[in-house]
């Protein structure tokens, strides 16, 4: 059972780990777990996975009154997360993130289910910090979370689809570039507004650039109007459920620094600009794109250094100096860690087949 969701960067861990599994051995069943609001309720059906949900909702970054109503849905999910486990009769409980992970792996622990979370950020999220005594296995992404967790944590790095790992590399033309804008599953508003403001000044490139661009939802129409009105042709879609095929196809990622997306960059050997999301806990964001520049594969750009015009004198730059490209590619490449997604269904393996330790 994979419990969790609500955004990308979740639900395709646990759609990479469940791969895994599945290919170790075919006859696995799998239950994923999450609410009807999250992208679980599209994307799993569509990878071939069963999904069923529960009612559950966040505590954090909302206002007091709905917190406060949250708060008293949580014996609810719990109630619903025990049934669902009681009857699926799962070997393991994962939990991926996302804040209806909670219910279902602390029901796991209710009933003496093994249960593993994974933490993708060097600041572990309420939830996990909430489970830390109650679970068996804590995969990590980086070292620092480790102190949350005590034995329990093991540092294996953040599972990725394998079709990111599997691109081949794109041969460049001079004279164009293609970019990808990507604010994750949900789009991001920030970069949303850089890229829109910044039409105009892109027009002068004609076709030797190319624009992907990925929304979200909400913002989907807005976004495709400033592409009208400045002329400018680009693909431009509020969400791709296979957001490797748009890696491979670009020469430059535009995008936030969350824990998956740095992980999609390095697997995929990807040369990006970072804008890291400003109100991120802890600002880790930063950090992670910090990181990445610090060993040459990526370039940060915080989010009030975008004036006007900036976006276009980037891209002449690295137009002008494809190789700049190549290096980062190069680097980001060397930190990847293509084996985390083996390293977590090893331990998945381990404790299904040993029950609570």
């Amino acid at each position: 059972m994979i419990a969790g969701g609500g955004t990308g960067g979740h639900l395709y861990i646990g759609i990479a780990l469940a791969r895994e599994l599945q290919r170790r051995d075919s006859a696995r069943d799998f239950l994923f777990v999450g609410t009807r609001r999250g992208l679980e309720a599209r994307i799993v059906p569509q990878e071939g996975f069963r999904v069923e949900f529960i009612v559950s909702a966040g505590l954090k970054r909302v206002g007091w009154r709905e917190s406060v109503r949250n708060l008293f849905r949580v014996p609810r999910s719990l109630l619903q997360a025990r049934r669902l486990i009681r009857s699926f009769a799962p070997g393991i409980v994962v939990g991926v993130g996302g804040y209806s992970s909670g219910p279902v792996v602390l029901a796991a622990w209710w009933l003496g289910k093994p249960t593993l979370i994974m933490e993708p950020n060097a600041y572990p999220g309420l939830t996990n910090r909430l489970l830390a005594p109650v679970v068996n296995r804590a995969a990590l992404a980086l070292p620092d979370a480790g102190r949350y967790f005590g034995k329990k944590a093991v540092v294996t790095g953040i599972p990725v689809r394998e079709e990111f790992q599997r691109l081949p590399g794109r041969v460049r033309r001079a004279g164009q570039i293609s970019l990808l804008i990507y604010g994750g599953s949900q789009g991001s508003r920030a970069l949303n507004s850089i890229v829109c403001s910044s039409l105009l000044d892109l027009k002068e490139f004609g076709s030797g650039l190319r624009l992907v661009h990925q929304t979200g939802e909400r913002a989907l129409e807005e976004v495709r109007q400033a592409y009208r009105e400045a002329g400018v042709e680009g693909e431009v879609q509020a969400f791709f459920p296979r957001i490797y095929q748009q890696f491979g196809d670009a020469d430059l990622i535009l995008s936030r620094a969350g824990a998956s997306t740095v992980a999609e960059l390095t697997a995929a050997g990807k040369a990006a600009m970072l804008v890291p999301f400003p109100g991120a806990a802890d600002d880790h964001q930063t950090r992670n794109a910090r990181a990445l520049e610090q060993h040459g594969a990526a370039k940060m750009i915080p989010e009030s250094e975008w004036q006007p015009g900036r976006l276009a004198r980037e891209l002449r730059h690295f137009m002008e100096h494809p190789e700049e490209i190549a290096r980062m590619e190069e680097a980001a490449r060397q930190l990847a860690r293509p084996e985390a997604t083996r390293r977590i269904a090893d331990l998945i393996e381990e404790l299904a087949g040993g029950g609570r330790q």
